[in-house]
């Protein structure tokens, strides 16, 4: 049985005139689901018990297991158990500009960054769209709040799930669904060349955000396995053609790691390697793990390295730091919680 929090407004439109109803029950459905926050079809009250009968018999409105929560000044971290088992996390974040919700993709990762916790526990599986948008609702509904922004940073990569990835898109993007805002919804890639060009292509006016994190290759590959297979002249190669297509500025991310990739000669071949690409950079504190030995960069090398991108002419903005009590790293609730069990 598929959960109905998976299925895009078209997609139930085409449920309903499969089975000779007409398609603006879809629309009735989706306000109950997500403008008036109903989680039982008997609840929803001008649909016709036959019809209400059919949707149980064909949809569940399960939900996912919050089995840990943790909180922090303006940070509250998820730790969701799914239907097998598997557990995902998710982190909301109060910005002056309003909530701001981090959720996964994926059940593990790929990829394979040596700084993040999340790639140290291999990919299981996908999640379905419907364990995104979940991740959204029951969070507004835990701290009675409304999530403005999403980003697609937390547990795997985006694009390596790509078409659940879109389906999500479009749910919560839609008017009669959760209705975020394209503008306000990010996806962060760690440089899969081939699906950022599917994804320039899709017309959506998503932000991207590129996982950087290094100004050469050599140190990229040290840092990113996946620079391997898409270096930086194919990935810079691919952002330009996205940006000139899309007319999209896009976002590169740079974990500031301590004596790593935080020298001032760095930053200015950083400075050299994005020059005359609309985009901006946003240096980002390390959360330090116990797993891994990276260590955060100083207050005042960041500073440095900031000041040079700056003056070199390349917008720059330094992340405010937030969860170092709560194990905001991807990845690090869930790894201390299955190494507890």
């Amino acid at each position: 049985m598929k959960n109905i929090y998976g299925y895009t407004l078209k997609e139930l439109e085409d449920y309903f005139f499969k089975n000779n109803d007409k398609k603006f029950k879809a629309t009735q459905v989706y306000e109950w689901l997500y403008k008036k926050r109903v989680n039982d079809f008997n609840d929803m009250k001008n649909i016709k018990k036959e019809v209400i009968q059919k949707l149980e018999a064909d949809f569940s409105c399960n939900k996912l297991d919050i089995i840990n929560k943790l909180e922090d000044v303006d940070v509250y971290k998820y730790l969701f158990k799914l239907d097998d088992n598997n557990k995902i996390e998710a982190v909301l974040m109060k910005h002056d500009y309003g909530n701001s919700l981090c959720v996964s993709t994926q059940v593990g990762c790929n990829i394979g960054c040596t700084f993040c916790e999340s790639g140290r526990l291999k990919k299981v599986r996908n999640l379905e769209s419907y364990e995104m948008v979940l991740q959204i609702l029951q969070i507004e509904a835990d701290l009675n709040i409304r999530i403005s922004h999403v980003v697609l940073m937390g547990i795997g990569e985006p694009f390596d799930n790509y078409d659940s990835v879109i389906n999500f898109i479009e749910i919560i993007n839609d008017s009669k669904g959760i209705d975020i805002g394209a503008r306000h919804i990010t996806i962060s890639t760690s440089g899969i060349v081939p699906k950022i060009e599917k994804f320039m292509l899709e017309g959506k006016q998503v932000n991207l955000a590129i996982s950087l994190h290094a100004s050469n290759d050599s140190l990229r590959d040290k840092l990113m396995p996946i620079n391997k297979v898409y270096n930086l002249k194919q990935l810079i190669g691919i952002v330009k053609k996205y940006i000139n297509l899309t007319n999209r500025r896009v976002t590169f991310e740079y974990i500031m790691l301590k004596g790593i990739n935080d020298s001032e000669s760095l930053a200015l071949e950083l400075s050299l390697l994005l020059k005359g690409i609309n985009c901006y950079v946003n240096l980002i504190p390390y959360n330090e793990t116990s797993h891994i030995e990276y260590k955060k960069s100083s207050n005042d090398d960041v500073m440095k390295f900031y000041d040079i991108l700056k003056k070199n002419k390349i917008n720059v903005t330094v992340r405010r730091e937030f969860g170092t009590k709560v194990m905001a790293a991807c990845g690090q609730l869930r790894s201390n919680y299955e190494e507890a069990e």
